[in-house]
């Protein structure tokens, strides 16, 4: 059980619309490395964690990630707030407005929309592992490559507040991962499945 405490993780006061900026920012809302996608994949692969830490550390991510998301939604309605067509035509926002006017709605910002298949929960606790990792790579070059397009103060510093987060996740996932193969080695895991490459294992 979760107690919601309502407000954003980081404080967000947007001044400025900007349509073109919102169709590339709703990609960290619904796109591929997105985070909707983060907070099922977190929130669905704990169920499966037989260590009681590690699923905790999928369910503190995956909750926070569903902050994110509610800050980027935050982001998206900010810079799109009563606009003018005048403002919304000839922008790559003028596309989305056809179907979702200023809605937020879960896709890409090349407008493919969220699904599901976007991240896996296997059951395999180190493929999961490792997936994770890679996601919190993912989104982190997302965010750099958003904090490319924009001078914005008022853009700039949520979403470098979301970059750190990423790496931060990263490296919890990171510790995770290393709890996890110590448990296995415990169990001499390894002498059972000799497909796996014992140098996989992080700092050993």
């Amino acid at each position: 059980m979760w107690s919601y405490e309502k407000r954003l993780e980081y404080p967000i006061c947007i001044k400025q619309t900007n349509p073109t900026l919102a169709a590339m920012i709703i990609s960290q809302y619904g796109g591929p490395d997105g985070e909707i996608g983060a907070s099922m994949r977190y929130l669905s692969q704990r169920f499966a964690m037989p260590y009681r830490e590690v699923a905790s550390v999928l369910t503190d991510v995956g909750t926070e990630e569903l902050n994110h998301l509610e800050m980027v939604s935050t982001m998206v309605h900010q810079l799109t707030r009563n606009l003018s067509m005048e403002q919304i035509k000839g922008t790559p926002f003028e596309a989305y407005y056809v179907d979702h006017t200023a809605g937020v709605w879960p896709q890409a910002a090349g407008g493919i929309p969220f699904t599901a298949v976007e991240f896996q929960s296997s059951g395999d606790v180190i493929a999961d592992l490792f997936e994770d990792l890679a996601a919190e790579q993912k989104a982190r070059k997302t965010y750099d490559n958003l904090l490319r397009l924009t001078d914005d103060s008022d853009v700039l510093e949520p979403l470098k507040f979301l970059r750190q987060r990423e790496i931060v996740h990263f490296q919890r996932f990171g510790e995770a991962l290393r709890i996890v193969q110590d448990k296995l080695d415990s169990k001499n895991f390894y002498a059972f499945n000799p497909a796996f490459d014992k140098g996989w294992k992080c700092n050993k």
